[in-house]
């Protein structure tokens, strides 16, 4: 018996009955040879952290847009936070880590340049609209390696593609993702606006700080221990009902105080008129777009479509770079 071998077979021992097995996956799209050491989702996790797109999460925007400190959150700390979280949890439930850990760092893959506000931009010029989850399952099956996709697990893209609250993933890790998602970016991204000044703990109403904590730290620990308790044994991931509903009344306290706060917010407004711009420039000229994109062209691709790959996996410095090759002028130096 290899080390892949014993792994999976500890698996079937020692995680719960619920949980995703490695050797009952529903399989790629094309099979590839087994690994001696790892596991299906082990390799999906691997493939996924060494991807292109992965590395550009360092400079894809959180909430504030070109922050002017070290500590705020980018999209690759959010991405981070989101697998350390699911993972706490699973192992907890004696769920499948490695899957946990594949759906939580190929999530967010498919997120534009400058956040949400990149995100609308896109939506509303192309005419299929853009929805980052969608996007991100495009990535890991057609975008990345050149157009050969990375070649996932079912399980793995299925919990990618429903990260979102108005979908349910098939798999209980892909639920825990899906939930551990909302509690990261709520934790972090309170945190951030403290930081920035934009909101203090004495803007939280007292009810909701009596139920989920005084502080950040106690927030999430507050919210993940109640998932793990409210889920343990169970055939599904769920949270109590008065931690869920302190829960959303917190997003909605901080989709009214910080994500739309105009002083997180000031700049989107020339994101949209940039990222508008250079769309239609692409559009107009997709000749002048990189090799792998003109190749998709050439597959039968429309051009609005690839345009929002190209445009959709620019970090947020390489799009103000294109934004000032293509419009600004440059300096006329004279030998």
């Amino acid at each position: 018996m290899n080390i892949r071998e014993a792994i999976e077979e500890n698996e079937m021992d020692d995680l719960s009955p619920y949980a995703a097995h490695s050797r009952e996956t529903r399989g790629r799209d094309w099979p590839i040879s087994e690994d001696t050491v790892r596991t299906d989702y082990m390799r999906d996790r691997d493939r996924i952290l060494h991807c292109k797109s992965f590395r550009r999460l360092k400079d894809k925007t959180q909430v504030f847009l070109s922050p002017q400190g070290d500590h705020y959150r980018t999209r690759l700390t959010h991405t981070l936070e989101v697998s350390q979280i699911s993972r706490t949890a699973a192992k907890a439930l004696r769920l499948n880590e490695d899957l946990v850990e594949a759906i939580a760092l190929g999530h967010d893959l498919g997120h534009t340049p400058f956040g949400h506000a990149g995100e609308r931009t896109l939506n509303r010029l192309c005419p299929s609209g853009f929805r980052h989850y969608e996007q991100s399952l495009r990535v890991v099956e057609k975008l990345e390696k050149n157009g050969e996709g990375l070649n996932l697990t079912w399980e793995v893209r299925d919990g990618i593609l429903n990260h979102q609250m108005s979908t349910t993933p098939h798999t209980l890790e892909g639920k825990i993702v899906r939930i551990c998602d909302k509690i990261a970016y709520i934790h972090h991204d309170m945190d951030d606006a403290q930081r920035a000044g934009i909101i203090s703990e004495d803007d939280i109403p007292i009810t909701l700080r009596m139920t989920l904590g005084y502080t950040s730290r106690e927030r999430l620990n507050t919210l993940v221990m109640d998932l793990i308790a409210s889920s343990r044994d169970c055939d599904d991931i769920r949270q109590s009902e008065q931690i869920h509903d302190a829960m959303m009344t917190f997003r909605k306290l901080m989709f009214a105080d910080v994500y739309t706060n105009p002083v997180a917010k000031s700049e989107e407004l020339k994101v949209d008129r940039m990222l508008t711009e250079m769309y239609g420039y692409y559009v107009r000229h997709p000749e002048l777009l990189k090799g792998e994109y003109r190749k998709m062209l050439e597959q039968g691709e429309t051009p609005e479509r690839v345009v929002c790959d190209y445009i959709s996996g620019m970090t947020d410095q390489y799009a103000i770079h294109k934004f000032r090759e293509i419009y600004i002028p440059k300096s006329w130096d004279v030998l």
